[in-house]
Protein backbone atom coordinates (compact mmCIF):
# COMPACT_ATOMS: atom_id res chain seq x y z
CA UNK A 1 0.00 0.00 0.00
CA UNK A 2 1.18 3.84 -0.42
CA UNK A 3 1.13 6.57 2.05
CA UNK A 4 -1.81 9.14 0.92
CA UNK A 5 -0.54 12.59 0.67
CA UNK A 6 0.36 14.75 3.92
CA UNK A 7 1.59 17.94 4.55
CA UNK A 8 4.86 17.61 6.45
CA UNK A 9 5.72 19.92 9.15
CA UNK A 10 9.32 20.46 11.04
CA UNK A 11 8.68 22.77 14.29
CA UNK A 12 11.95 24.18 15.44
CA UNK A 13 10.56 24.69 18.87
CA UNK A 14 8.13 22.66 21.26
CA UNK A 15 6.11 25.82 21.18
CA UNK A 16 5.86 25.81 17.32
CA UNK A 17 5.13 22.00 17.89
CA UNK A 18 2.39 22.44 20.22
CA UNK A 19 0.99 24.69 18.42
CA UNK A 20 0.95 22.69 15.10
CA UNK A 21 -1.13 19.97 16.92
CA UNK A 22 -4.06 22.32 18.51
CA UNK A 23 -4.03 23.55 15.64
CA UNK A 24 -4.92 21.08 13.09
CA UNK A 25 -6.29 18.35 16.11
CA UNK A 26 -7.43 14.97 15.64
CA UNK A 27 -6.04 15.36 11.60
CA UNK A 28 -2.53 15.95 13.01
CA UNK A 29 -0.15 13.62 13.86
CA UNK A 30 3.21 13.14 15.83
CA UNK A 31 6.26 11.66 14.37
CA UNK A 32 8.52 10.45 16.25
CA UNK A 33 11.00 7.40 14.83
CA UNK A 34 8.25 6.58 12.33
CA UNK A 35 8.29 2.90 13.02
CA UNK A 36 5.21 2.83 14.01
CA UNK A 37 2.79 6.25 12.79
CA UNK A 38 4.37 5.21 9.21
CA UNK A 39 3.15 1.59 9.09
CA UNK A 40 -0.42 2.51 9.89
CA UNK A 41 -0.49 5.60 7.35
CA UNK A 42 -0.07 2.65 4.83
CA UNK A 43 -2.08 0.31 6.50
CA UNK A 44 -5.26 2.62 6.41
CA UNK A 45 -5.36 2.37 10.39
CA UNK A 46 -4.74 6.28 10.28
CA UNK A 47 -5.30 8.95 8.01
CA UNK A 48 -4.31 12.14 8.75
CA UNK A 49 -3.70 15.08 6.82
CA UNK A 50 -0.84 16.86 9.09
CA UNK A 51 2.38 15.12 10.05
CA UNK A 52 4.35 17.19 12.87
CA UNK A 53 8.02 16.10 13.41
CA UNK A 54 9.73 16.05 16.31
CA UNK A 55 12.80 15.45 14.52
CA UNK A 56 14.55 18.78 15.08
CA UNK A 57 13.65 19.12 18.77
CA UNK A 58 16.90 18.19 20.56
CA UNK A 59 16.30 18.51 24.25
CA UNK A 60 13.57 15.63 23.42
CA UNK A 61 17.05 13.86 23.30
CA UNK A 62 18.61 14.16 26.61
CA UNK A 63 19.78 11.21 28.80
CA UNK A 64 21.63 11.68 32.15
CA UNK A 65 20.74 10.79 36.15
CA UNK A 66 19.91 13.65 38.22
CA UNK A 67 18.37 14.29 40.92
CA UNK A 68 17.85 10.96 42.14
CA UNK A 69 16.37 10.30 38.59
CA UNK A 70 17.23 8.67 35.24
CA UNK A 71 16.16 11.67 32.79
CA UNK A 72 15.18 10.34 29.48
CA UNK A 73 13.73 12.58 26.79
CA UNK A 74 10.94 11.16 24.96
CA UNK A 75 12.90 11.62 21.13
CA UNK A 76 15.56 9.38 22.55
CA UNK A 77 16.78 6.30 20.25
CA UNK A 78 15.64 2.80 21.14
CA UNK A 79 19.44 1.84 20.86
CA UNK A 80 21.40 5.22 22.69
CA UNK A 81 18.59 4.49 25.75
CA UNK A 82 20.12 0.86 26.13
CA UNK A 83 23.75 1.55 25.01
CA UNK A 84 23.57 4.19 27.97
CA UNK A 85 25.70 3.50 31.06
CA UNK A 86 23.62 5.25 33.26
CA UNK A 87 20.31 3.72 32.04
CA UNK A 88 22.10 0.33 32.35
CA UNK A 89 23.33 0.88 35.96
CA UNK A 90 19.97 2.62 37.03
CA UNK A 91 17.18 0.37 35.05
CA UNK A 92 18.84 -2.74 33.42
CA UNK A 93 15.32 -3.77 33.12
CA UNK A 94 14.96 -1.26 30.47
CA UNK A 95 17.38 -2.01 28.54
CA UNK A 96 16.03 -5.70 28.35
CA UNK A 97 13.33 -4.62 27.05
CA UNK A 98 14.67 -2.11 24.05
CA UNK A 99 17.17 -5.21 23.14
CA UNK A 100 14.44 -7.88 23.44
CA UNK A 101 12.16 -6.15 21.06
CA UNK A 102 11.88 -5.68 16.71
CA UNK A 103 15.59 -5.79 15.05
CA UNK A 104 18.31 -3.35 15.46
CA UNK A 105 17.67 -1.64 12.10
CA UNK A 106 14.20 -0.58 14.26
CA UNK A 107 15.97 0.38 17.46
CA UNK A 108 18.01 2.70 15.62
CA UNK A 109 14.56 4.55 14.49
CA UNK A 110 12.56 3.91 17.29
CA UNK A 111 12.49 6.01 20.20
CA UNK A 112 11.30 5.52 23.62
CA UNK A 113 8.45 8.52 23.35
CA UNK A 114 7.13 6.91 20.21
CA UNK A 115 6.61 3.50 22.29
CA UNK A 116 4.75 4.40 24.69
CA UNK A 117 2.68 7.57 23.11
CA UNK A 118 1.49 4.49 20.37
CA UNK A 119 -0.54 3.02 22.96
CA UNK A 120 0.06 -0.40 21.42
CA UNK A 121 -0.65 -3.12 24.38
CA UNK A 122 2.31 -5.57 23.41
CA UNK A 123 4.74 -2.63 22.97
CA UNK A 124 7.75 -3.74 25.21
CA UNK A 125 8.65 -0.63 27.30
CA UNK A 126 5.18 0.29 29.25
CA UNK A 127 5.22 -2.54 31.44
CA UNK A 128 9.35 -1.62 32.72
CA UNK A 129 8.54 1.99 33.06
CA UNK A 130 4.89 1.18 35.39
CA UNK A 131 6.83 -1.59 37.23
CA UNK A 132 9.45 1.10 38.05
CA UNK A 133 6.93 3.70 39.19
CA UNK A 134 7.86 6.33 36.17
CA UNK A 135 6.56 9.48 35.42
CA UNK A 136 5.83 11.15 32.04
CA UNK A 137 6.57 14.77 31.49
CA UNK A 138 4.03 16.65 29.10
CA UNK A 139 3.81 19.74 27.35
CA UNK A 140 1.11 21.56 25.60
CA UNK A 141 -0.68 24.86 25.41
CA UNK A 142 -1.37 25.04 28.96
CA UNK A 143 1.91 24.41 30.05
CA UNK A 144 3.78 21.24 31.98
CA UNK A 145 2.42 18.46 33.55
CA UNK A 146 3.40 15.13 34.73
CA UNK A 147 1.30 12.11 35.17
CA UNK A 148 2.42 8.89 36.58
CA UNK A 149 2.97 6.07 33.78
CA UNK A 150 0.16 3.95 35.25
CA UNK A 151 -2.81 6.63 34.75
CA UNK A 152 -1.21 7.19 31.27
CA UNK A 153 -2.87 4.73 28.87
CA UNK A 154 -6.77 4.35 28.56
CA UNK A 155 -7.90 1.68 26.16
CA UNK A 156 -5.54 0.17 23.72
CA UNK A 157 -4.06 3.11 21.29
CA UNK A 158 -5.73 5.46 23.28
CA UNK A 159 -3.52 7.48 25.79
CA UNK A 160 -4.30 10.92 28.05
CA UNK A 161 -2.48 13.07 25.78
CA UNK A 162 -4.17 16.01 24.53
CA UNK A 163 -4.48 18.10 21.22
CA UNK A 164 -1.34 19.92 21.54
CA UNK A 165 0.58 18.04 23.67
CA UNK A 166 3.99 15.80 23.54
CA UNK A 167 5.84 13.76 25.68
CA UNK A 168 8.96 15.51 26.55
CA UNK A 169 10.80 13.11 29.11
CA UNK A 170 10.63 9.98 31.10
CA UNK A 171 11.58 10.31 34.73
CA UNK A 172 12.42 7.36 36.30
CA UNK A 173 13.05 6.82 40.19
CA UNK A 174 17.20 5.87 40.57
CA UNK A 175 17.81 1.91 41.64
CA UNK A 176 17.80 2.20 45.19
CA UNK A 177 19.89 -0.36 47.55
CA UNK A 178 18.08 -3.54 47.87
CA UNK A 179 16.16 -3.06 45.01
CA UNK A 180 15.67 -4.69 41.69
CA UNK A 181 13.82 -4.84 38.26
CA UNK A 182 13.47 -7.32 35.69
CA UNK A 183 11.34 -8.09 32.25
CA UNK A 184 10.75 -11.04 30.18
CA UNK A 185 9.09 -11.83 27.16
CA UNK A 186 7.37 -14.33 25.25
CA UNK A 187 7.25 -14.11 21.05
CA UNK A 188 6.51 -16.80 18.56
CA UNK A 189 9.92 -15.69 17.48
CA UNK A 190 12.79 -13.74 17.58
CA UNK A 191 13.55 -10.54 15.64
CA UNK A 192 10.62 -8.36 14.96
CA UNK A 193 7.74 -10.74 16.56
CA UNK A 194 5.51 -9.27 18.92
CA UNK A 195 5.16 -10.20 22.36
CA UNK A 196 2.48 -12.65 22.95
CA UNK A 197 2.78 -12.11 26.84
CA UNK A 198 5.55 -10.06 29.09
CA UNK A 199 5.86 -9.28 32.68
CA UNK A 200 7.95 -6.76 34.53
CA UNK A 201 9.12 -7.17 37.89
CA UNK A 202 10.38 -5.13 40.21
CA UNK A 203 11.31 -5.75 44.05
CA UNK A 204 12.52 -4.28 47.13
CA UNK A 205 14.59 -6.61 50.09
CA UNK A 206 14.60 -5.49 53.47
CA UNK A 207 17.00 -8.31 55.59
CA UNK A 208 16.11 -10.44 52.83
CA UNK A 209 12.85 -10.35 53.07
CA UNK A 210 10.69 -8.73 50.44
CA UNK A 211 9.32 -5.49 51.37
CA UNK A 212 7.74 -4.06 48.74
CA UNK A 213 6.76 -5.35 44.54
CA UNK A 214 5.33 -4.49 41.98
CA UNK A 215 4.34 -6.85 38.93
CA UNK A 216 2.79 -5.52 35.50
CA UNK A 217 1.59 -7.35 32.66
CA UNK A 218 1.79 -6.92 29.00
CA UNK A 219 0.25 -8.11 26.00
CA UNK A 220 -2.31 -9.73 27.82
CA UNK A 221 -4.97 -6.55 28.19
CA UNK A 222 -5.91 -3.46 26.83
CA UNK A 223 -3.84 -1.56 28.96
CA UNK A 224 -0.75 -2.82 30.95
CA UNK A 225 -2.06 -4.80 34.16
CA UNK A 226 -0.69 -4.29 37.41
CA UNK A 227 -1.09 -7.82 39.29
CA UNK A 228 -1.51 -6.40 42.47
CA UNK A 229 -2.38 -9.74 44.31
CA UNK A 230 0.67 -10.69 42.54
CA UNK A 231 2.65 -8.11 44.49
CA UNK A 232 0.93 -8.90 47.71
CA UNK A 233 1.18 -11.87 47.51
CA UNK A 234 4.99 -11.42 48.06
CA UNK A 235 5.47 -9.04 50.33
CA UNK A 236 7.29 -10.27 53.80
CA UNK A 237 8.32 -13.81 52.36
CA UNK A 238 11.50 -14.40 52.17
CA UNK A 239 12.64 -14.99 48.17
CA UNK A 240 12.10 -18.84 46.39
CA UNK A 241 11.16 -20.65 44.00
CA UNK A 242 8.00 -21.23 46.02
CA UNK A 243 6.71 -18.05 46.64
CA UNK A 244 7.73 -16.94 43.16
CA UNK A 245 5.49 -19.95 41.49
CA UNK A 246 2.66 -19.39 43.56
CA UNK A 247 2.89 -15.52 42.65
CA UNK A 248 2.94 -16.58 38.96
CA UNK A 249 -0.20 -18.66 39.20
CA UNK A 250 -1.68 -15.33 40.91
CA UNK A 251 -0.69 -13.15 38.20
CA UNK A 252 -2.03 -15.67 35.51
CA UNK A 253 -5.09 -15.04 37.14
CA UNK A 254 -4.90 -11.22 37.04
CA UNK A 255 -4.55 -11.33 33.24
CA UNK A 256 -6.84 -10.51 30.81
CA UNK A 257 -5.88 -11.75 27.59
CA UNK A 258 -7.81 -12.62 24.23
CA UNK A 259 -7.51 -15.23 21.63
CA UNK A 260 -5.87 -14.17 18.78
CA UNK A 261 -3.60 -15.67 15.90
CA UNK A 262 -0.64 -15.65 18.58
CA UNK A 263 -1.84 -17.99 20.87
CA UNK A 264 -4.95 -18.77 22.56
CA UNK A 265 -6.35 -16.90 26.27
CA UNK A 266 -5.27 -20.39 28.34
CA UNK A 267 -1.89 -20.57 26.31
CA UNK A 268 -1.26 -16.62 27.40
CA UNK A 269 -2.28 -17.34 31.02
CA UNK A 270 0.29 -20.57 30.86
CA UNK A 271 3.07 -18.00 29.52
CA UNK A 272 2.44 -15.12 32.07
CA UNK A 273 2.98 -17.95 35.01
CA UNK A 274 5.76 -18.54 33.96
CA UNK A 275 7.09 -15.37 33.16
CA UNK A 276 5.95 -14.52 36.20
CA UNK A 277 8.23 -16.58 38.00
CA UNK A 278 10.99 -15.74 35.96
CA UNK A 279 11.09 -11.61 36.18
CA UNK A 280 10.94 -12.15 40.22
CA UNK A 281 13.31 -14.22 40.03
CA UNK A 282 15.82 -11.66 38.21
CA UNK A 283 14.71 -8.97 39.95
CA UNK A 284 15.62 -10.61 43.21
CA UNK A 285 19.07 -11.29 41.81
CA UNK A 286 19.70 -7.33 40.71
CA UNK A 287 18.14 -6.33 44.36
CA UNK A 288 21.10 -8.69 45.66
CA UNK A 289 23.10 -6.83 43.69
CA UNK A 290 23.94 -9.20 40.72
CA UNK A 291 22.68 -9.47 36.91
CA UNK A 292 23.49 -6.65 34.40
Amino acid sequence: MSLNDFFLHRPQTVAEACELGLKHGQDAAYLAGGTDLLVDLRSGRRSVAHVISLAELAEFQLIRLEDNHLRIGSMARMVAVSSSLEVQESCPALCSAIDAMAGRQIRNLATLGGNICCGVPCSDTPPVLCACDADLVMLGGNGERTVAVRDFFLAPRVTVLEPGEVLAEIRIPARSDGSGAAFQRFALRSGSALAVASVAAWVKLDAEEIADARVVLGAVGPVPIYADRCAQELVGKLPSAESFAAAGSIAAEEARPISDLRGSEQYRREIVEVLAARALEEAVTRARGGGR
